[in-house]
């Protein structure tokens, strides 16, 4: 081999290795930090699925009582913010406002480098951590013994007031394959503590558009309507405000037992299942808002669940979808699973999607989506 051609193809060797992660595409970066808000999972104080009030099976988890907080608790989410001095919040667009808890769209399309300049507001140590994209050390954000130390533990736990700043190249493995279709989807959370961290609101959605497909915003060129939905789980038995929304909340809170967990502090029973939230990027009974497509759009579902023991079944009333390279209306999720779902809607109105899990359905994993001409 002549030595221009040796020195060619060991190039193109070591590119396989973490230089092959950028690809020479655009640099992406998001200004996010973790801030603490209260949160309401059901506003208008009804179950607005049904359009009817709570009944008093649904009061166990929406309104508060002697040992119960209800539907609003302290939370820290992650929220976009439009430069580096973190004082102006990013508006959330309107075909987004759907996203609810989760954090910012974070996309980028294979070949890019996506940036997050993360500030931490919250009262514990979070961090940043990526399904999918590739990273260092010094950008996976989360916290365990891997022999690291130095600015490559930074990244493990930010803590309070403090900032840090994550670099993930995305390579053709965190894009779709030949078989799928032209974006791929993931996520991204806090991983210091993960339970507790993700318990008290900190996750977001991650997608990644095929190399030559991608609008300059990033989005595929052949969708034309994309919508996130987190079938999520929220425990606040495990959250990090788990007691100050018992001071705050419940009418009697010395009457709330918090007795050490397997994973943190929760609620002795029988009060411990009325602190599960079953929600639809975190709100319940119908109040996800904006879901909304017209007849004959190329919609694409991104569907996601959270860390929690989680198996969920999204079922879609009164149109279908091809996910896994079937047709069907119900796909199944696993804890932290993702899934794509392809819709052309072709029948007109508003239309229930909830989880088929029964119990996850009785406790509010339920919401509406609208399909106009």
């Amino acid at each position: 081999m002549r030595p221009a051609l040796f020195l060619m193809a060991v190039g193109a060797l070591l590119a396989g290795g973490s230089c092959a992660a950028s690809g020479g595409g655009q640099t992406r970066t998001y200004y996010i930090a973790a801030d603490e808000v209260v949160w309401d999972y059901a506003p208008s104080g009804t179950n607005q699925a049904e359009g009817r009030p709570f009944d008093d099976v649904e009061k166990k988890w929406m309104e508060p009582g002697p040992t119960m907080i209800g539907r609003k608790a302290k939370k820290a989410i992650y929220r976009e913010y439009t430069d580096a001095t973190f004082t102006t919040l990013k508006p959330r667009a309107v075909e987004w406002e759907h996203l609810g808890i989760l954090g910012p769209l974070v996309r980028a399309e294979v070949g890019d480098t996506i940036k997050v300049v993360f500030k931490n507001n919250a009262k514990f140590p979070a961090s940043v951590h990526p399904h999918g994209v590739f990273y260092n050390k010094d950008s996976e954000g989360a916290h365990y013994n891997d022999g690291t130390s130095g600015n490559d533990q930074k990244d493990d736990a930010v803590p309070t007031g403090g900032t840090h700043t994550y670099t993930w190249p995305v390579p053709e493995r965190a894009g779709p394959t030949a078989a799928e279709g032209s974006s791929a989807f993931w996520m991204y959370h806090s991983h210091k503590d993960e339970v507790r961290d993700v318990a008290s609101g900190l996750l977001g959605p991650m997608i990644i558009t095929r190399r030559g497909m991608a609008r300059p915003d990033g989005s595929p060129t052949d969708v034309d309507r994309e919508l996130v939905a987190g079938f999520v789980e929220i425990d606040e038995n495990h959250s990090w405000y788990l007691e100050d929304n018992i001071k705050t909340y419940a009418t009697e809170p010395k009457k709330v037992a918090v007795v050490a967990g397997p994973f943190a502090s929760i609620i002795a029973p029988p009060s411990f299942d009325t602190f599960f939230k079953e929600t639809i990027n975190g709100f319940s009974y119908g109040h996800t808002p904006g879901l909304t497509m017209k007849v004959g759009q190329r919609v694409r579902w991104y569907l996601k669940a959270s860390t929690n023991f989680e198996i969920h079944a999204p079922h879609w009333h009164g149109n279908v979808v091809t996910a896994n390279h079937m047709r069907t209306d119900v796909a199944a999720l696993l804890p932290m699973g993702m899934l794509v779902a392809d819709m052309v809607p072709d029948n007109p109105g508003t239309w229930f999607i909830h989880c088929h899990v029964a119990n996850h359905l009785r406790m509010g994993m339920q919401a509406t989506y609208t399909v106009t001409q």
